[in-house]
């Protein structure tokens, strides 16, 4: 890495903060007008070399650039123009946030698509978003789809190697070149993790997916010894929006192309980050088994979006690396270092978020120190105008009552792509639901419970299974390593009975499904919850199965386990 900082100076981050112009459709152009750093590599992408090194290769800014032109000479010479929408589907890394770049510098949309989605399922989702051409590391199978009904053929559907391998200085960009985005135009769609069905196509803006992030550039960790590692999957809205943070800030980011831990520990120990961001399926494998000591020896941050992460793992990660004595909430307060020797031990940053959401607008910060509080996501961020728990006609209910999450942000998504109806189901008095169960205490702390498909409704009423999985996950530690709640029918009048599927810690392999019930439902009794009727031990990856962001799918799950209680 290069030993000159590609930071942005603080009077150029300030100055971004209040350009009105500025927003997720011209960072990059934005970044490149007030760093003076902008030929300081700071974007890395990695790879193992024959010896089985791990080689980092930075991108200063003026290289994305040039990579984003020579991209977008290729798109406007096959014909892309102003708000047409392109299928992305190409490997996690660098490549996709190029594509992103390349389309709104000429004001088309990216559809980005995580590759792992399933075949059938990514077909139907294209053909829903109707896009003009398709660009792919292996456009075989999606070529042979479409032959079978040629009347929905895209215009064009290449490898993307050949925009890879495309020769710009034979081409011509359009003359008005950045695209001048106005604030409402769509810069971007970004799908749904499935997990509940097929995808939804949710808009990013280009002034809403801004809006919230601005005190970052004051407020984000960016000190000369920075260093991020973003693993989050970058065709989401969480890891596009590191990236515009990175960008704008000028701070070492390595831009995994890999989350699982065999590929991400050599290159944490490579990189030396002392900011990690991902998902939780990340952090579930980094705190099981022999700790990434070496790796994390520099994290003072652990930053977790999406869903929420459980204390079961989170207290594992915050037990490495070191930080300064007065860090304190790096995305709510100026950065603030005492005169003291660093603390032992890192903070975990939890925050509740989604792609419809814009960014995570619910942080809650945890150290070594911190004591245990279930399922809090701490209080609203302060681009949240309102949060409130509702009904499900739209009336606010009083602290300590479980409702319906509804927040009020300008960084929500217009909507979902072609799919006014589906927008509407999620509007309710003012607010944007979020498909959350939650409740808020006195203290104006919130508490997530569930999403609001995945609550079991037993004949006693209803149970939330994301509390069930806290205590499976941090107080059976020692059986489990991961879990999954979900409800399933039990005989006629007892409604949906708690099943839980687990993964087992490498040691403890031999436990069977009584012994695990039986510890589980000890410490839930002990927790004052709802007990599991029934434990099934996930021996494969196929007993586990995961959506293309990571996270378990439940729906498959209660299909899986329709039968079990009922045996019909």
């Amino acid at each position: 890495m290069s030993d000159r900082s590609p930071l942005a100076p603080l009077a150029a981050r300030e100055r971004l903060m209040t350009e009105p112009a500025l927003g997720a459709g011209n960072f990059l152009d934005h970044a490149l007008a007030v760093n003076p750093n902008r030929a300081v590599p700071f974007a890395y992408s990695h790879h193992t070399d024959h010896r089985g090194a791990v080689v980092l290769r930075g991108h200063s800014l003026l290289d994305l650039a040039a990579l984003r032109d020579c991209y977008a000479s290729w798109y406007w010479a096959n014909g892309v123009r102003p708000g047409e929408p392109v299928g992305i589907v190409v490997g996690e890394g660098l490549e996709p946030l190029l594509h992103f770049l390349a389309l709104t510098a000429l004001g088309a949309v990216p559809a980005l698509v995580n590759d792992a989605m399933r075949h059938d399922v990514m077909v139907r989702y294209l053909d829903h978003v109707g896009v003009v051409g398709i660009v792919a590391d292996d456009p075989t199978r999606l070529a042979s789809a479409y032959r079978e009904a040629p009347s929905r053929r895209p215009r064009f559907i290449v490898p993307a190697a050949e925009i890879r391998a495309f020769d710009a200085g034979a081409a011509r960009l359009p003359e008005v070149y950045p695209y001048r985005h106005a604030d409402a135009d769509v810069v971007a769609l970004i799908h749904s993790s499935g997990t509940t069905g097929t995808p939804k196509s949710t808009m990013l803006a280009h002034r809403q997916f801004w809006d919230g992030k601005q005190p970052r550039m004051v407020r984000f960790p960016a000190e000369p010894y920075d260093r991020l590692m973003s693993m989050m999957p970058h065709t989401h809205a969480g890891g596009l929006s590191y990236f515009l943070t990175a960008t704008l800030l000028g701070l070492p980011t390595v831009v995994m192309s890999d989350w699982r831990r065999a590929v991400v520990e050599p290159v944490m120990e490579a990189f030396r980050p002392t900011m990690v961001a991902s998902f939780p399926r990340t952090f579930v494998e980094l705190a099981t088994g022999e700790p990434p000591t070496r790796g994390a020896a520099e994290v003072h941050s652990w930053f977790n979006t999406g869903d929420s992460a459980h204390y079961g793992h989170i207290r594992r990660l915050v037990r490495l690396g070191r930080r300064p004595a007065g860090l304190i909430r790096p995305w709510l307060l100026p950065r603030q270092r005492a005169e003291q020797p660093d603390l032992p031990g890192s903070q975990f940053i939890d925050g509740l978020g989604s792609s419809e959401m814009g960014m995570a607008l619910f942080g809650q910060v945890t150290t070594p120190e911190s004591a245990r509080d279930d399922r809090c996501v701490g209080k609203p961020l302060e681009v949240v105008q309102r949060a409130s728990i509702l009904s499900e006609d739209g009336e606010e209910l009083p602290d300590g009552t479980v409702g319906l999450l509804g927040v009020v942000s300008p960084s929500r998504t217009p909507g979902y792509w072609n799919d006014p109806r589906l927008t509407a189901s999620f509007e309710l008095a003012g607010h944007w639901l979020t498909g959350d169960v939650a409740r808020r205490d006195a203290e104006g702390n919130f508490y997530h419970l569930d999403r609001t498909v995945d609550v079991i409704d037993t004949a006693a009423g209803p149970v939330y299974s994301l509390p069930i999985e806290e205590v499976l996950l941090a107080d059976c530690g020692e059986l489990v390593q991961d879990c999954s709640v979900i409800g399933v029918p039990g005989a006629p009048g007892e409604g949906q009975r708690p099943l839980g599927v687990v993964r087992l810690q490498t040691e403890a392999a031999a436990a069977t499904a009584e012994e695990v019930q039986e510890a589980a439902n000890k410490a839930l009794a002990g927790a004052g919850l709802a007990t599991l009727a029934a434990v099934s031990i996930a021996r494969t990856p196929e007993d586990f199965p995961l959506g293309p962001t990571g996270k378990v799918l439940k729906r498959e799950l209660r299909t899986r386990f329709a039968t079990r209680f009922t045996g019909q």
